[in-house]
C-alpha cells in the first residue's frame, strides 16, 4: 500500500498498482500541467495541477466505495490533456472542449500504463470501454470528476472555502451507483458553487485573457514551425521554455503576465468561447 494525502480528502492508503501508475511518465507529466491552463501567469494563486485533480478523483471514488478498476479509471481520466489543459482546445478550435477525450485512447495506449495494468491483472480495454458511473456522468449530473474540480478549482479560485467544501463531502452518498446528496441545503449549495465557479473563475475576463492569449501565441508558433504538435504533450514548463527561446516568444509571455493589451484583446482578440456548464445535483 502507498499513502496519499490531499487537502480535501485527507490521508488515504491505496494499493500498489497506484504507486506503479504514478511512477509512469504519463502520470508524472500531469504534475506539470496546470489544471486551469495559463491562468497562473496572471493569478499565481490558481496553480494546482491536473495530477492533483486526478489523485483527488481517485480518492473520492474510493471514499464512495467504487471498485479498484473505477479508481484506476479516475486516476487516468485526464492523462491525455495537452499542456495548459483546455488551452489545447482553443489552439485546435475544439469548441466542445473535449480534445483530450478524442486523443485519450492513443495517448493511453502509447504510454507505459497498459503494461502496468497487465502486471496487476487488468487490461487497458477495461479502461477504454468500461462504464464508470461514479467517475463520469453527462451534464448536468454530479460525478466524481465534476465534483472534485468544482471543489478544488473553487477553493483555489477563492469562491468557496476548504472547510465548507469538506463539510459538503459529508453529505454525498451513492444512489443507484451514482453520486447523490442527502440534504436539500447541500444540493442548493453545490449547484450555486458550480455556477459561481463558472462565472467568477472560468469566465472571468482576466482568466479568459490569459488562456486566450496563450492559445493565440501557441497557434502562431505552430504555424511558424517554432512549435510542433507533439510539443503540446509536454509539460507547461517545457512548452514555455521552448516558446521563450526566441525573443518574440519571451516578450509575448512577459506581455501576458503584465496584462499588455488586455482591454484590446477582450474587444477584438480570439477570446475563448467557454463551454456552457450547469449542475443539477441529485437529492437522495
Amino acid at each position: 500500500m502507498i499513502q496519499v494525502n490531499d487537502f480535501l480528502y485527507g490521508k488515504m492508503e491505496l494499493p500498489m498498482v497506484f504507486s506503479d501508475l504514478l511512477n509512469t511518465d504519463a502520470l508524472k507529466r500531469l504534475g506539470g500541467i496546470h489544471q486551469s491552463g495559463a491562468i497562473f501567469l496572471v493569478n499565481p494563486d490558481i496553480c494546482h495541477s491536473r495530477l492533483e485533480h486526478a489523485i483527488g478523483v481517485t480518492m473520492l471514488i474510493r471514499m464512495l466505495g467504487g471498485s479498484e478498476l473505477e479508481q484506476i479509471a479516475g486516476l487516468l481520466h485526464d492523462i491525455s490533456h495537452t499542456a495548459f489543459s483546455h488551452v489545447g482546445d482553443y489552439v485546435f478550435d475544439n469548441t466542445d472542449e473535449d480534445y483530450h477525450e478524442k486523443v485519450f485512447a492513443e495517448v493511453l495506449c502509447r504510454s507505459e500504463v497498459p503494461d502496468v495494468l497487465l502486471n496487476y491483472g487488468y487490461n487497458v480495454n477495461q479502461i477504454l470501454y468500461g462504464t464508470f458511473d461514479i467517475l463520469e456522468q453527462p451534464l448536468p449530473a454530479l460525478c466524481a470528476d465534476r465534483l472534485d474540480y468544482t471543489l478544488r478549482d473553487g477553493i483555489h479560485g477563492g469562491v468557496i472555502s476548504r472547510q465548507r467544501a469538506r463539510e459538503f463531502l459529508t453529505s454525498i452518498v451513492l444512489k443507484d451507483g451514482k453520486i447523490a446528496v442527502n440534504a436539500e441545503t447541500e444540493v442548493a449549495w453545490i449547484n450555486e458553487a458550480f455556477e459561481k465557479l463558472n462565472n467568477e473563475v472560468f469566465k472571468l475576463p482576466l482568466h479568459l485573457y490569459a488562456n486566450g492569449k496563450m492559445a493565440e501565441l501557441i497557434k502562431k508558433f505552430l504555424n511558424k514551425g517554432v512549435l510542433v504538435e507533439s510539443d503540446m504533450f509536454k509539460t507547461d514548463t517545457m512548452l514555455l521554455n521552448k516558446i521563450r527561446t526566441s525573443y518574440e516568444g519571451y516578450e509575448a509571455i512577459k506581455s501576458i503576465k503584465q496584462l499588455k493589451g488586455f482591454a484590446e484583446f477582450m474587444r477584438h482578440g480570439a477570446v475563448p468561447k467557454i463551454k456552457t456548464r450547469t449542475l443539477n445535483a441529485l437529492l437522495v
